[in-house]
C-alpha cells in the first residue's frame, strides 16, 4: 500500500477507536488535521503529521467595521494605497466540558504579531523523545490561514472583503502527534511527557489498517462562478492592463460550486488516491461547520532556525498519454517562451519576498525541475536563503504570504487587481496550510491550491473549489480556460461534479525531471539594508526609491552585496502626498545625503510616482550632485524629465525575457561585451529622442528600441531592463560601473 494511505487507514482505525474525532473528546477537541504529503518525496515533502485532539485553537474571523474603499479599477491604474491597518481579534479557545470555550483573545495588526503574541501561550518544553530536526521538536500551531488575510500583509483594503465574522485563520495547539517517515516507511509517536493519548495509540501504529472500499462519488451538478467567455473577456481585460503598464503578471481564478453527497474526509481519500500531491493536507472543525480538503503540490515556506526555503511553481501543461507524448509536452513547455518567462518572474519575486529576511549575498537557487504529477506537468525552482540576525520563520511568512505565484507581479497591485476582476474572497483557496513553532520561528506551510472548502449546513455537504493561472502578456485566453479547467477537474472529479467518462486527461504516475539553473547575480560582500521614512536626518550610502514594486529588494540586495548600505525609501506608501518638484525634491536628497541614488522600476507610468520624476528633474537641472541611476520606471522618468515620451512599446511588452542589447562602450557598459543580455519588464518605453547630443543610447538588438541612456557630462543613466534579474548576466558589473560614478562637482 501507498504510505500515505496507511496513513489515513491509520487515522480511520483511531477514528472507530474513539482516539480522534467526535469520540475522543475526553483527550480534546474533535477537530481532525492531517498535513499529508504524497507524490514526489524531496527534503520539504518527506514526512505526514497525524495530529491528535488538540485541547487550544486560535481562530481569526473577519472583523466589523473594516474600511471599504470607494469604488476604483487597479487595472486601469487606481490604486489606493493603506499601510494603516485596523486592529483583528484572535480569539483562543480551550476545550474543555465537552466544548471549546474562550478564554482569551490577541489583537494585532499582522500575521506575525499575532503569532509572536501566542508565544506565551505556548508550552516551550521539548517532545519526550525527538523528531527529525525538519519537524517541530515541541507543541506547535498546525492550520490555515486564508487567502483574505492578504488585508494585513499589503497595503491594501478589498474592495470585496469577506463577510463579518467570516472565519479566516483556525490553528491548533498540537501537544501530540504521529509523524510518517517516507524513506523509512516508519510511523513515529511524539508527544510530552506522561501523555495518556500516546500511549494508547502506540498498538495501533505500524501496523495494516487498509481504507474501506471507496468507489465513485454519486455524480452531482456544479455551477461556475463565470461562463467560458466571461473568463476570456477577463483574461483579455489584464492583457489591456498588462499593455498600458500597470502589472506584470495577475493570476485570476475562477470557481466551481456543488452540493457534496458525502463527507469531506472521504473526498480526501479518494483524492490522494487519485491526484496524489507532495503537500496535502485534511482538516475538519464540527463546531464551524467547516472542512477543508487539500491536494496541493507547491510549497510556500520550508523555514528551519537558521533557512528559508520557498519552491515557487509556474508553467503547466499536461501528461502525455506515452513517454514519447510525454517528453515532446514537456520540452514545449520547458522552451516555451511564455513559461519560461512566466516562472523567471514568479522566481524574481520570491527572491525578493525572502531577501526580507535574508542576509544579503546568501540568497540562492538550488534547483530547477519539471515535476509531473498524476495529471499536470510543472516547472518548479528550490530557492533558499540564511536567515539575517533578529529575523525568523514568523517574519518570512509575513512578508511572503500570500505566495506569489497565485498573486502576481508587482504584488500590491496584482492583489488589489484581483479583487476587483473575482469580485468574491478567496477565503482559504490560495491560502496556507501547515504548522509553525512560535518559540523557534520554524514552519512549513504549502499554497492552498486544487483545495475544496466544503461547509455543512442543515441540508447538508456543499463545496467551493476554484483554480486558474498567471496571465501574462503572452496568454491566449482560450488555453488559459481550459488550463483552469485541468488543475479543476482531479478535485471536481472527487467530489462527484464531473463523471470520470468526462475526463481527458492521462493519470500518470509521479516523475521528476532536472533542468539546468538559470542562476541569479550572486555577491560576496555584506552591506546593509535598511527601510527609512523621509523624516530621517541623514543616511549612509545609497538611496534606494521605491515605487510599489516587488522586485526593489532584490536591488538592494545586489547593490549591498557590491558592499553598499543601502537605505529604501518607500515613495508611494510612506512618503507624504505633497506635490513633489525639483526643488523640493532636491531639498530631501541634499538632506539625506546619499552617495548616490537609485530610481527604482515600478507599475504605471512616472507620472504615478511624482518623486521619482521630481528627482530625476531635479538631478538633470543640477540640483543634485549624487550620481543618479534609474531601473524601468525610473529610466522612464528621467527620460521623461529630458523631455522624451513615454508611451506603450510599439513592439509590445516584454516581461521576465532576457533581450540582447547593443552598446557603446560607455561608463555604464564599461567591460561589458555588446551585445549582451539583460531581463526586460516592461510594457512602456522611451522614445523620441530630441536631443541625442546630451545622453549615449543603448538599443535592442532586434528591435532598437532605447534600453540604456547615459548623461555625457552628468552622472545620470537609466537602463530600461532589470540588471538584478535572473538573466541579467552581466547586471552585476553594470551596477558596480554606476556606482565607481563620482558626484558632480
Amino acid at each position: 500500500m501507498e504510505m500515505s494511505l496507511e496513513l489515513l487507514g491509520l487515522q480511520n482505525h483511531l477514528r472507530d477507536e474513539g482516539l480522534l474525532g467526535q469520540n475522543a473528546v475526553k483527550y480534546g477537541g474533535p477537530d481532525e488535521i492531517l498535513l499529508c504529503s504524497s507524490g514526489p518525496c524531496s527534503h520539504l515533502a518527506q514526512f505526514s503529521i497525524l495530529c491528535g485532539p488538540p485541547k487550544w485553537r486560535v481562530k481569526i474571523v473577519q472583523p466589523k467595521d473594516i474600511v471599504i474603499p470607494n469604488s476604483h479599477s487597479p487595472l486601469n491604474g487606481e490604486i489606493q494605497v493603506n499601510p494603516n491597518k485596523k486592529k483583528f481579534t484572535a480569539i483562543v479557545e480551550e476545550w474543555k466540558h465537552g466544548c471549546w470555550y474562550h478564554s482569551t483573545s490577541i489583537f494585532a495588526q499582522s500575521i506575525d504579531e499575532m503569532l509572536n503574541k501566542l508565544r506565551t501561550l505556548t508550552p516551550d518544553a521539548l517532545f519526550e523523545n525527538q523528531p527529525d530536526s525538519s519537524l517541530p521538536q515541541r507543541p506547535f500551531w498546525a492550520g490555515a490561514l486564508s487567502y483574505d488575510m492578504v488585508q494585513w500583509t499589503q497595503p491594501i483594503n478589498l474592495q470585496h472583503p469577506p463577510d463579518e465574522e467570516e472565519l479566516l485563520t483556525v490553528l491548533w495547539l498540537i501537544e501530540k502527534m504521529v509523524v510518517q517517515d517516507r524513506k523509512t516507511e516508519k510511523m513515529t509517536v511524539y508527544s510530552l511527557i506522561d501523555d495518556s493519548w500516546s500511549a494508547k495509540i502506540l498498538d495501533y501504529v505500524n501496523k495494516n489498517h487498509p481504507l474501506p472500499e471507496l468507489g465513485e462519488p454519486a455524480f452531482t451538478q456544479d455551477s461556475s462562478s463565470m461562463t467560458d467567455t466571461q473568463h476570456e473577456r477577463i483574461i483579455e481585460d489584464i492583457r489591456e492592463s498588462i499593455r498600458s503598464g500597470q502589472m506584470y503578471q495577475v493570476n485570476v481564478g475562477r470557481w466551481w460550486d456543488g452540493e457534496l453527497n458525502e463527507h469531506p474526509r472521504r473526498i480526501f481519500q479518494r483524492l490522494t488516491i487519485s491526484n496524489p500531491a507532495p503537500f496535502s493536507a485534511y482538516i475538519d472543525a464540527p463546531d464551524l461547520n467547516i472542512s477543508i480538503v487539500c491536494s496541493s503540490p507547491e510549497s510556500l515556506l520550508k523555514c528551519d532556525e537558521e533557512n528559508v526555503f520557498t519552491s515557487p511553481i509556474k508553467g503547466t501543461r499536461p501528461r502525455g498519454t506515452t513517454d514519447a507524448e510525454e517528453l515532446l509536452l514537456r520540452n514545449e513547455m520547458v522552451e516555451d517562451e511564455k513559461e519560461r518567462s512566466e516562472h523567471r518572474m514568479l522566481v524574481d519575486l520570491m527572491r525578493n519576498d525572502i531577501a526580507h529576511v535574508s542576509k544579503v549575498g546568501s540568497i540562492a537557487i538550488k534547483r530547477f525541475d519539471v515535476e509531473a504529477y498524476a495529471q499536470v506537468q510543472h516547472l518548479v525552482s528550490h530557492l533558499s536563503g540564511k536567515f539575517d540576525d533578529k529575523m525568523n520563520g514568523i517574519d518570512a511568512i509575513q512578508n511572503v504570504f500570500p505566495g506569489g505565484s497565485i498573486t502576481g507581479c508587482p504584488r500590491t497591485v496584482v492583489c488589489a487587481a484581483i479583487d476587483e476582476v473575482e469580485r468574491r474572497p478567496r477565503s482559504f483557496w490560495t491560502g496556507s496550510l501547515g504548522w509553525v513553532d512560535v518559540h523557534s520561528g520554524s514552519c512549513a506551510l504549502n499554497i492552498m491550491i486544487r483545495t475544496l472548502i466544503a461547509k455543512k449546513t442543515r441540508y447538508g455537504w456543499s463545496g467551493s473549489i476554484a483554480a486558474g493561472g498567471g496571465i501574462t502578456i503572452g496568454s491566449i485566453p482560450r488555453a488559459e480556460v481550459n488550463e483552469a479547467k485541468w488543475k479543476a477537474a482531479a478535485l471536481r472529479r472527487a467530489c462527484g461534479w464531473i463523471e470520470n467518462s468526462d475526463s481527458t486527461l492521462p493519470t500518470r504516475k509521479l516523475t521528476n525531471h532536472p533542468l539546468e539553473i538559470e542562476e541569479a547575480p550572486m555577491t560576496s560582500a555584506h552591506g546593509s539594508v535598511q527601510f527609512v521614512h523621509e523624516s530621517i536626518p541623514t543616511i549612509n550610502g545609497i538611496l534606494l526609491i521605491d515605487n510599489l514594486d516587488s522586485f526593489t529588494l532584490n536591488i538592494a540586495h545586489a547593490v549591498a552585496g557590491l558592499g553598499h548600505d543601502v537605505s529604501i525609501l518607500k515613495a508611494r506608501d510612506y512618503v507624504s502626498e505633497k506635490p513633489w518638484n525639483a526643488d523640493s525634491a532636491a531639498k530631501l536628497v541634499n538632506r539625506l545625503k546619499p552617495s548616490h541614488v537609485i530610481l527604482g522600476p515600478g507599475p504605471g507610468k512616472p507620472d504615478d510616482s511624482p518623486l521619482t520624476l521630481a528627482i530625476a528633474k531635479a538631478s538633470l537641472q543640477s540640483l543634485i550632485p549624487q550620481p543618479v541611476m534609474g531601473i524601468c520606471l525610473g529610466h522612464q522618468a528621467i527620460g521623461l524629465a529630458a523631455g522624451m515620451t513615454v508611451d506603450r512599446s510599439v513592439h509590445g511588452p516584454v516581461h521576465g525575457v532576457p533581450r540582447s542589447c547593443l552598446h557603446s562602450d560607455s561608463r555604464i557598459f564599461s567591460g561589458i561585451q555588446s551585445p549582451s543580455m539583460f531581463t526586460r519588464y516592461n510594457s512602456l518605453s522611451v522614445s523620441n529622442v530630441k536631443d541625442t547630443g546630451i545622453f549615449d543610447i543603448t538599443y535592442e538588438e532586434s528591435t532598437n528600441e532605447i534600453m540604456a541612456l547615459e548623461h555625457k557630462s552628468l552622472p545620470i543613466c537609466g537602463v530600461q531592463f532589470h540588471p538584478e534579474s535572473v538573466g541579467s548576466k552581466d547586471g552585476l558589473k553594470l551596477l558596480d560601473n554606476f556606482l565607481q560614478f563620482e558626484a558632480d562637482a
